[in-house]
């Protein structure tokens, strides 16, 4: 059995269902999951289908080729097609924060996240260990002002090395310059408390904790050129009161980061999420 995922947006217009589904019938698919969504304002439709081929004949390649020259040429369609014999392959950057990269790791070990991890790739040494338990590559890669542009061209050799689809910043706490975002588009996923712009700075816990604060959140988002302003893909909060310290916001703020990543992980890793204007639509 061959399954395939497909992701469709263009103009919204009449018969995009019907012919793509047709498609699909004519070729021996089966329909196992369909959704759309029109976004009104801008009139752009969306789908996702996920199909089953029982044939021995069937290509995936085959497919592309016939889909573009029969559909998409004919609608104006940006697609994707991604197969689900193939593991996506995610580079994880940390720095010395360890709850995220511990969540992951433990998701990735009991097989919750289909992908592969061939590395993680710090500015530290502290987490090394963490990645040795785990029998994942571990590379240092020190980063300072004035060997920010060096330190780059080794991360992007490992990424080009490992042929890595996607990069996750599991509380990187480093700018990634346009070097790498312009290689990895709406692929490299970052996690940071929702405090922002109110509160910026090194302790935002504390400013929060002062302002007295009801709730606080984490956010999961694509990384652009802006910082911290790139496509959402997943937020959650918590509430909080009074009768809360500095350290319990931390800690449930690290329980929703972990959370929060762990979903933004799983909806980019299973095809769920596609990027329009600086926004998202997320499938179920």
């Amino acid at each position: 059995m061959n399954k395939i995922t497909l992701l469709i947006y263009c103009k919204d217009q009449s018969g995009i269902i019907a012919s793509v589904t047709n498609f699909i019938a004519e070729r021996k698919g089966n329909i196992v999951y369909i959704d759309q969504h029109v976004d009104r304002e801008q009139n752009i439709f969306f789908m996702r289908l996920e199909s089953e081929f029982f044939t021995e004949s069937f290509s995936t390649d085959d497919f592309k080729i016939k889909f573009k020259e029969v559909l998409a040429d004919r609608f104006n369609m940006k697609w994707r097609i991604y197969s689900s014999e193939a593991k996506p392959k995610m580079a994880l950057f940390v720095s010395k924060y360890d709850h995220c990269l511990y969540d992951l790791l433990g998701r990735y070990n009991s097989g919750e996240l289909n992908l592969e991890i061939p590395f993680i790739v710090s500015n530290h040494n502290d987490l090394k260990p963490i990645a040795e338990s785990f029998q994942i590559p571990f590379y240092h890669i020190s980063v300072t002002k004035d060997t920010k542009e060096e330190a780059e061209d080794k991360q992007l050799a490992l990424l080009e090395k490992h042929q890595i689809n996607f990069i996750v910043l599991a509380r990187y706490m480093q700018i990634v310059s346009e070097k790498i975002i312009n290689k990895y588009p709406n692929k490299i996923i970052n996690i940071h408390h929702s405090f922002l712009p109110a509160f910026v700075g090194a302790k935002p816990y504390h400013s929060a904790f002062k302002r007295g604060v009801k709730i606080i959140g984490a956010t999961s988002h694509y990384v652009t050129e802006e910082l911290d302003a790139g496509p959402i893909i997943e937020q959650d909060v918590a509430r909080v009161t009074h009768t809360h310290s500095i350290q319990d916001l931390i800690a449930k703020g690290r329980d929703l980061e972990k959370i929060v990543l762990a979903n933004a992980v799983k909806l980019h890793t299973n095809r769920k999420v596609m990027v329009y204007n600086n926004k998202t639509v997320i499938f179920s």
